[in-house]
């Protein structure tokens, strides 16, 4: 389970200037930038243009333009900015600056204003260290939809990497309560929330139904496509899962072990069990490759891809000569050599079946490898 991640930023114009304004808080992330609002008085409306803070997702560019024009604002108020000591301006500045300096910025401010404590768990939830942020957030008390969020999120983290059911169910209640707030039922953050809980619960029609209705804004986050994979994975749309995997561009996330096993699982199911091997072999020797080649194993096996399992079990069998994998890598054997009689296998890979075999010391490997030689030989196919 993957997730979205914001920034949050406090005030509005007055707030860079040192007119502190009451909190604003949305989730996404909060930027300062020119709008134009109309206020309705009575039957007249006035118009007016301010800097207000506004949903909305910024890139590395608009972060550096908009730290730019807080130092502007500073300028014009009199006061540089790498003077200024106000607390609302210097917790802005290193929201756009990409939370630089934020192990320096926050903690002071966690006392001043909330924003700082959740920025500083998102600062640590951003570089992994979720112990971290969940020291942060452990005895913090929420008091707005946005704060639920948060915490849900470091708690599902830290759930998920501990295998804590606790965390992971107080996780589940916090999205819960977001996404059946009035307030926020029918938004993408309160969907996206009750598709996060209903993921906690394992109740991955509920959460279809919830991601299906936001993928149309959604189709190019990376995050929202491993989710949605995985939850097309869970119900057995395979095809449905693979293109969602396929889709993700991110590197980092590429690099995942998590993202290679899903998506190995579903090329086995689409018929790519060649791709599968592939990514066991792009791995270096660890307990998730081993994993990972168990799980191509058995799945090759129950999927009929017998080629690709008997090299699996082969494998298996030269790192653990136990009874189950040479019964596992005999019938993978034999109904890959089935299939090749069937046509449906190419001639050329029973050589390789034949070398795979002699890997076995077990006494029924003569039996059998008598069997294919033989047949290699009626059928000029070499076999050594």
């Amino acid at each position: 389970l993957r997730w979205w991640w914001w920034w949050w930023c406090v005030g509005d114009a007055r707030a860079a200037t040192h007119g502190l304004y009451p909190y604003a808080r949305s989730t996404g992330i909060y930027v300062f930038m020119y709008v134009h609002v109309r206020v309705r008085r009575g039957c007249c409306r006035r118009r007016r243009t301010l800097y207000t803070c506004a949903y909305v997702h910024i890139g590395q560019h608009e972060c550096k333009l908009h730290a730019l024009q807080l130092q502007v604002l500073s300028a014009s108020a009199g006061v540089p900015i790498s003077q200024s000591e106000d607390p609302v301006l210097q917790h802005n500045l290193c929201v756009f600056r990409g939370g630089d300096g934020a192990t320096k910025v926050f903690p002071p401010l966690i006392n001043v204003m909330p924003e700082a404590l959740i920025n500083l768990c998102i600062y640590h939830m951003h570089r992994s260290e979720y112990n971290e942020a969940f020291q942060l957030i452990k005895n913090f008390e929420p008091n707005a939809p946005e704060d639920y969020i948060v915490k849900g999120v470091v708690l599902a983290a830290v759930g998920q990497e501990n295998n804590n059911s606790e965390f992971k169910k107080q996780a589940q209640q916090c999205f819960q309560i977001v996404g059946s707030a009035p307030s926020h039922c029918d938004t993408i953050p309160g969907r996206q929330c009750m598709a996060m809980c209903f993921f906690l619960l394992e109740q991955f029609e509920d959460v279809q139904i919830y991601l299906n209705s936001i993928k149309q804004y959604m189709a190019a986050d990376d995050n929202f496509n491993f989710n949605f994979g995985i939850t097309q994975a869970s119900l057995g749309h395979w095809r449905s899962a693979e293109e969602a995997f396929n889709s993700i561009q991110s590197p980092d996330i590429h690099k995942e072990f998590t993202y290679i096993a899903w998506k190995a699982k579903a090329n086995i199911h689409t018929g790519k069990a060649h791709l599968a091997w592939e990514a066991y072999l792009s791995l270096d020797a660890s307990p998730k490759s081993y994993t990972l080649l168990q799980m191509i194993a058995n799945e090759c096996y129950a999927q009929g891809h017998f080629f690709y399992a008997l090299k699996a079990f082969d494998v298996l069998e030269r790192l653990d000569p136990s009874p189950e994998y040479w019964e596992g890598k005999r019938g993978a054997c034999v109904g890959a050599f089935q299939r090749l009689l069937a046509g449906k296998e190419p001639r050329e890979s029973l050589r390789e079946m034949i070398n795979m075999l002699r890997n076995t010391s077990n006494p029924q490997v003569e039996y059998i490898l008598r069997v294919m030689k033989r047949w290699g030989k009626d059928n000029n196919v070499p076999t050594g």
